[in-house]
């Protein structure tokens, strides 16, 4: 997952290929024709309904663009964020991005989708067929 702060979200600028998604929206009923970003946002951080928004843009729209974190986005989270779908955490401005550099670091089963499957690999690494 990629880690920005808010000045280095700045330089990331949205594009034409890029959707805002409310996060009262329903992914489902949004055409994602041409679209190569969406941007989901956490108004405060214990409002969940953008994790829901990215898992059912991965799993049941099968968008397979960027998805980028905004927001009230805390280090306390990015580990849900990246189960979740995400690809692009913009932190708030108060949170540091060597601290979330290592949160995200503590986790690295989850990061392969090792123990349980995930948003992007839904079954776990150890169930993988071999051959």
């Amino acid at each position: 997952m990629k880690l920005l702060s808010p000045e280095q979200y700045q330089a990331h600028q949205a594009s034409a290929a890029t959707l805002q998604l409310p996060n009262d929206l329903d992914p489902a009923t949004v055409s994602l024709e041409g679209v190569s970003r969406i941007e989901l946002t956490f108004p405060k951080f214990s409002d969940g309904r953008a994790f829901s928004q990215a898992f059912l843009l991965r799993r049941r729209r099968d968008f397979a663009g960027e998805l980028v974190a905004t927001g009230d986005v805390l280090v306390d989270q990015l580990a849900q964020m990246q189960r979740s779908g995400f690809d692009v955490a913009v932190l708030r401005a108060d949170q540091s991005l060597a601290t979330a550099e290592r949160v995200l670091a503590a986790y690295p089963g989850f990061a392969v989708g090792r123990y349980q499957g995930d948003a992007q690999q839904l079954a776990p690494h150890f169930k993988e067929v071999q051959t």
